[in-house]
Order: structure tokens, then C-alpha cells, then sequence
């Protein structure tokens, strides 16, 4: 990525922000412009913007697509907080591109627990889709106030309680006979 001089210092300390953010957080929240609400996504930190891979059987990527516009929440990697937002610009990255290669070489990296990791960038081409999201704007101000949201709906259950006859057959001493 080409640096300029061009722009106030507060400009330049904000985008160093944003990239410090990003390569130094794993996960980050994702607004597509008109959508609600904001879903983690990992991603990686390459050639001045964020790279996402998604779709197949990669992360699913909620209505993220090029050519939109998003809203980037990136976090503190020690305390979670929130650390900057901001809008950013959705490209698609074309498979067998540079751009493409230098992406691939920089997610498969983040990816946990890959099964085939001298291959993903080949099944990344055939079943799922690079993104890229470049910064586009100021950063957000600050929120006053809370962002806590409610949990989205999900058919995940609690356990239930343990029944009142297990301890006794857990720790049931075994006689010797």
C-alpha cells in the first residue's frame, strides 16, 4: 500500500489505529449498510484493508457483499472493549489474482483447524468468496452510552438440572465382595 503525506496527523493516527486494531484482533463485528445487527467474523489484515473469507464451508458471511458498504467494529484483544468503528467498502477478491494469492496466504494463516491447509486456497476458490474491506471514512465517535444488545434467537438450550438421583449413583461406593 502506497503512504501519502497528504491529510492532518489525526487522519493518519486514526488509520494506524484501525490497522492495529486489525492485525492485532482475530475477530471483529460487521454491519452490512441496512442490516441489523452486527455478526463476529474472523478475518485477517492485508495490503490496507480487512480480508474475509465466507460462504461454503467458511464462516457465513450475513448479506456481505461487493460492491455494499459495511460498518467494521474491531475490539481490544486484552480487555474486548470496543476499540474504533468504522465504514469500510466491500470488494469481491478474484481467485488466481496477486491480490487474491496475498490474501489466501494471509487468512489461511488465521484459519483455526483447517483439514486440508495446503489446499484451501484451491477449495476457497471453488465453494467461497475473498472479500476485502477497505477503510472508507472517520472513524465513529465514541458511544456515551451502552451497546449492549439483546442475544439474537438461537435454538441452543441450557442444560437441565442434574436429577436427584445421579450424585448417588455417581459417588456410590463399590463394595468389595
Amino acid at each position: 500500500m502506497e503512504r501519502t503525506t497528504t491529510g492532518s496527523a489525526a487522519d493518519f493516527l486514526d488509520r494506524a489505529l484501525v490497522e492495529e486494531a486489525a492485525k492485532k484482533s482475530g475477530l471483529l463485528w460487521v454491519r452490512p449498510a441496512g442490516q441489523s445487527p452486527a455478526r463476529p467474523l474472523w478475518h485477517a489484515w492485508h495490503d490496507g484493508a480487512v480480508v474475509v473469507v465466507g460462504d461454503g464451508a467458511e464462516q457465513p458471511l450475513h448479506g456481505l457483499a461487493a460492491g455494499t458498504t459495511a460498518t467494521l467494529t474491531l475490539r481490544s484483544k486484552d480487555k474486548g472493549g470496543r476499540l474504533v468503528a468504522f465504514p469500510a467498502t466491500v470488494t469481491a477478491v478474484t481467485p488466481g489474482t496477486p491480490a487474491w494469492d496475498g490474501a489466501v496466504d494471509e487468512l489461511k494463516g488465521k484459519r483455526l483447524n483447517a483439514p486440508d491447509t495446503d489446499t484451501i486456497g484451491d477449495r476457497w476458490a471453488r465453494e467461497s468468496r475473498i472479500l476485502r474491506l477497505e477503510p472508507a471514512g472517520d472513524p465513529a465517535p465514541h458511544p456515551t452510552d451502552s451497546l449492549a444488545a439483546a442475544p439474537l434467537p438461537t435454538p441452543a438450550t441450557t442444560r437441565r438440572p442434574v436429577p436427584a438421583g445421579l450424585p448417588k449413583l455417581l459417588f456410590k461406593k463399590k463394595r468389595r465382595g
